[in-house]
C-alpha cells in the first residue's frame, strides 16, 4: 500500500526541517548596523522670488559657424588646426592683435606653427599614425596638424588635436585647445560637421589641470584656490541644443578622497552649481 496523502506531507515537512537545520545560518539575513537618519531637504527663504535669468552668462550652448574655413568632403581631420585657430584670431583682433591685446603672443606664436606635422590622436592617449584609425575604421589624415616636434614646436600655441565621435552621428569631432598668451590659460574648444560647415559646439578658457573625453563629453579640471580641491567641468552634448552643455560643475578632492561622512561637495559649493569664483573663463 503506498502512504497516504497527510502522511506524505509530514514526511516532507521533516526532511524540510533536517535540511535547513544543517545548514546552519548561511544566507540567513544580518543587520547592516545603524542606518543614518534621512533627512528631506528643506527650502530655505520660500517668500523670495524666483530668478528668471541668470546671473552672469557662460555661453552655454552658444555655437557657431567657423567663417573661412572649408571642411573637404564634410571630413573634420581634413581641415588644418591651425586654420580654425587663425580665424577665432582674425575674428576677435581686440583679444589678439597689437601690443595691448590680452592674448597678443598667441597671434605671434602662430608664426611658429608653419611647419609643424601631426600627431593627431582618437582621444585614447595613443599616437595616431599613417594607417592608424581614429575609432570610426577610417583612417586619420596625414595633412593634421599640431603643435608636435622640434623646438619651434615649444612656441607654437596650437596643442595636439584629438579626433572622437562625440555627437553620435558616426563621424569624428574635434577636440582643439591652444594656449592663450601671455599668461597661463588654455582655451578649449569642440567642433563638428553641420550643414557641409564646421560649427564651433564648445568653447571654454580656464587654468587647465587636464582635458578628458568620456563617451559624449568633455571633462576640464582646473586648479583651485582652495589646497587639495579641484574644479571639476564636465560638458555633454545635448541633441536637442545641438550643443555642448556645461551639465556638471563641481569642486571635488585633487587626491580622489571623499568628502567627509554625509557631505556631497565642498564647502561653499553645492554640485551642479556654478561656482562663485571669478575668472577670464567666466567662472
Amino acid at each position: 500500500m503506498s502512504p497516504s496523502r497527510p502522511l506524505l506531507a509530514v514526511a516532507s515537512v521533516a526532511l524540510l526541517a533536517s535540511a535547513v537545520a544543517g545548514c546552519g545560518d548561511a544566507g540567513g539575513l544580518r543587520g547592516a548596523g545603524a542606518t543614518p537618519t534621512a533627512i528631506s531637504p528643506a527650502r530655505l527663504w520660500p517668500q523670495l522670488t524666483p530668478a528668471s535669468s541668470p546671473a552672469w552668462d557662460i555661453e552655454e550652448a552658444d555655437t557657431e559657424t567657423i567663417k573661412g574655413v572649408a571642411v573637404p568632403g564634410d571630413d573634420i581631420r581634413k581641415v588644418d588646426p591651425r586654420a580654425i585657430v587663425r580665424a577665432e584670431i582674425d575674428a576677435n583682433p581686440d583679444d589678439y592683435e597689437g601690443d595691448e591685446a590680452p592674448y597678443r603672443d598667441t597671434a605671434r606664436g602662430m608664426a611658429h606653427c608653419a611647419e609643424e606635422g601631426t600627431d593627431a590622436t582618437d582621444g585614447t592617449g595613443a599616437p595616431d599614425s599613417p594607417g592608424a584609425t581614429d575609432g570610426t575604421g577610417a583612417p586619420d589624415s596625414p595633412g593634421a596638424t599640431s603643435s608636435g616636434g622640434g623646438a619651434s614646436a615649444s612656441r607654437c600655441p596650437v596643442l595636439q588635436p584629438y579626433y572622437r565621435d562625440l555627437t553620435g552621428d558616426g563621424h569624428p569631432d574635434l577636440t582643439l585647445g591652444f594656449r592663450m598668451l601671455p599668461g597661463d590659460l588654455t582655451a578649449i574648444r569642440v567642433y563638428t560637421v553641420d550643414r557641409h560647415r564646421l560649427l564651433r559646439v564648445m568653447a571654454w578658457e580656464d587654468a587647465v589641470s587636464a582635458v578628458e573625453l568620456a563617451g559624449r563629453s568633455v571633462i576640464i579640471r582646473s586648479p583651485s584656490d582652495l589646497a587639495e580641491y579641484e574644479y571639476r567641468l564636465q560638458w555633454t552634448w545635448d541633441p536637442e541644443r545641438k550643443a555642448m552643455l556645461l551639465t556638471h560643475d563641481e569642486m571635488l578632492r585633487s587626491d580622489g578622497r571623499r568628502h567627509g561622512p554625509g557631505t556631497t561637495g565642498a564647502p561653499g559649493n553645492t554640485p551642479g552649481t556654478p561656482l562663485p569664483s571669478s575668472s577670464a573663463s567666466g567662472r
